[in-house]
């Protein structure tokens, strides 16, 4: 198995933990943590601890997700922009420099009568 699939693999991982942690969080209105802890005040760890725990771990699971997406853009075969795909052949052919845009005057139908 090549190293980017097994990147791609833990992309898709962390970024589906990322969405539940995101889901779970309790926004000032409400949301579906109040609907998994049945919206008492027995929580497991307290309110506090809970909000600690889903902060930390979303900012943990986003540095972790841009992390592995850096690291994944590394492994990619042929990656590389076309500037430095042309810099590493060494080909020392020339493009020609135009000045002036092209045109086709002998294409367009001439406007003069007299022609």
């Amino acid at each position: 198995m090549s190293t980017f699939v097994i990147f791609l693999v833990l992309i898709v991982i962390v970024a589906f933990l990322l969405i539940v942690v995101i889901m779970v969080q309790n926004p000032k209105g409400g949301g579906l943590s109040s609907s998994f802890g049945g919206g008492g005040t027995q929580q497991l760890g307290g309110v506090k601890k809970t909000g600690d725990f889903l902060d930390k771990s979303t900012w943990f699971l986003a540095t972790a997700l841009i992390i592995l997406i850096l690291a994944s853009n590394l492994t990619i075969d042929g990656g590389g922009s076309i500037e430095s795909k042309a810099l590493d052949t060494n080909d020392n052919t020339e493009l020609p420099l135009t000045t002036e845009p092209a045109t086709d005057d002998a294409a367009a139908p001439s406007t003069n009568p007299e022609g």
